[in-house]
């Protein structure tokens, strides 16, 4: 069984996944629910980051289903382009909500659907609200529509990040390969350089861009002066898009694989472990005078700063809060601060070509490996220990729980609380009732061509041919 692939007792039944409860906010120690279930399923040790540095990885934010692409390997509901908006009011609930449950600096994704179908003021609005609790909002979003006068906009409301989503699978006309698509992300960095935000790129990896990996680790790394994070997303069955399984070559260990080939060294994904081994990979590298370095090659010097810093987190985004918290940790551990000094020195002399080369500036890029699990094969112990949230009406859920079960999701009328008692949304009207509709929501293959997506797209397609 490939990566360590579970026997099928452990995975969840539909039942179990219809009854998939929201995260519960009450413990004191917000740290502590993520935690217990890393230690519960075996997965916790010195180098874990979840539950430690963080009480969770980052919360998705769905402000729209809306989306200007068809992916083959889409996520989103085949009736996503029926579904209106959920109201403003909404949105801000789930805003408070998440910094309920996981306080300041918690990372939201900003996403849909792509967010720039949704009203102009109101993403300012979204942005601006979650900066405001202090998190950290990121924009997620294919980037057809993110002009460099929005991104300014949003920048100037709080965010932080903005992910850009470009490969293959959207099928954009006039690309016939990944390393063609460059020219996509090279325009994407350049709308999106001198903003104070840092570039990230989401890419999924299908067998048909799984042999270039190598080379678009290669772009990302030559561009680490602007690119802050490449994350690879493992191609998932959805139960939606016209693709399915992906292909058994690849896997965890064969991405790495072709990351590593592309940084032209063995990179070690392991040093740091971020929620479940079976579910994320993670490195960094640093990138001076045009050569590449690994930062994590010490894992027993970083399994020992991990454990000692427990507590304490450290904002990529606020070097001055970073530099304070490491000071704090220092103090309270000299041996720890001469270890510390230690690492330094040694990087510095590993590095030093490559700093005489930039004049001292150093980059540094992140890379993450995804896999996330196709939708009828969800893993009990990998949706408990989750660090990839989604903000439900419930609350907080696993991102392949929500995407398992996603039309009941977005499909299921929304209580509202007003000042004279519960209404009632519903999502394929955009109009409050005084109560819950009851109508069921029309098959796909009901509605107009250009609101079907994937498969009920394909089918669609396939009839109307015959018909022909």
């Amino acid at each position: 069984m490939a990566d360590g692939e579970p026997p099928a007792d452990r995975y969840l039944t539909p039942a179990e996944i219809a009854a998939w409860p929201g995260a519960d906010c009450a413990h004191k120690d917000r740290h502590a629910p993520l935690r217990e279930n890393l230690k519960r399923h075996g997965v916790w040790d010195d180098r874990q980051l979840a539950g430690r540095s963080w009480p969770i990885g980052c919360v998705a934010l769905e402000v729209t289903q809306r989306c200007n692409l068809d992916c083959t390997l889409c996520y989103l509901s085949e009736h996503a382009e029926v579904v209106r908006d959920i109201p403003i009011d909404e949105v801000f609930r789930r805003i408070d909500m998440i910094h309920r449950h996981y306080g300041r600096r918690t990372d939201v994704q900003v996403t849909g659907g792509d967010p720039t179908l949704r009203r102009r003021d109101e993403l300012v609005a979204i942005v601006r609200r979650i900066r405001d609790r202090g998190m950290r909002p990121a924009l997620f979003t294919n980037g057809i529509k993110a002009s460099r006068d929005l991104l300014e906009e949003l920048a100037a409301a709080g965010l932080v990040d903005v992910a850009f989503h470009v490969d293959m699978t959207q099928q954009r006309a006039g690309y016939a390969s990944e390393v063609a698509l460059n020219a996509v992300r090279r325009d994407y960095i350049d709308l999106a350089r001198g903003l104070d935000v840092r570039i990230l790129f989401n890419t999924t990896v299908f067998d048909g861009n799984f042999s270039e990996i190598p080379a678009l680790t290669r772009f990302f790394t030559a561009h680490a002066d602007a690119v802050h994070l490449a994350s690879f997303q493992l191609q998932a069955d959805t139960g939606r898009g016209v693709l399915r399984q992906r292909d058994a070559v690849i896997s965890q260990q064969s991405v790495i694989a072709g990351i590593s080939e592309g940084v032209g060294f063995p990179v070690d994904f392991d040093a740091p472990m971020v929620g479940h081994p079976r579910c994320n990979k993670y490195t960094a590298l640093l990138e001076a005078g045009g050569r590449l370095y690994p930062l994590f090659d010490d894992n027993a010097f970083f399994a020992d700063l991990f454990r000692r810093s427990a507590g304490h987190r450290f904002d990529r985004h606020d070097w001055k809060h970073s530099l304070a918290a490491a000071a704090r940790v220092a103090i309270g551990n000299p041996t720890l601060c001469a270890k510390v000094i230690r690492f330094v020195a040694r990087k510095a002399w590993q590095m030093r070509a490559g700093l005489a080369r930039s004049g001292g500036r150093v980059n540094k890029i992140s890379i993450f490996v995804h896999n996330f699990m196709d939708a009828e094969r969800l893993e009990r112990d990998r949706c408990e220990s989750c660090v990839f949230m989604v903000a439900s009406a419930d609350g907080p859920i696993s991102m392949c729980v929500h995407n398992a079960k996603r039309d009941a999701v977005v499909l299921r009328p929304l209580t509202m609380a007003t000042a004279t008692g519960k209404k009632y949304w519903d999502p394929l009207t955009g109009r409050t009732r005084e109560t819950p509709p009851t109508q069921p929501a029309a098959e796909p293959a009901a509605q107009p061509l250009k609101r079907l997506k994937g498969r009920a797209r394909k089918a669609a397609l396939s009839d109307r041919a015959k018909d022909g």
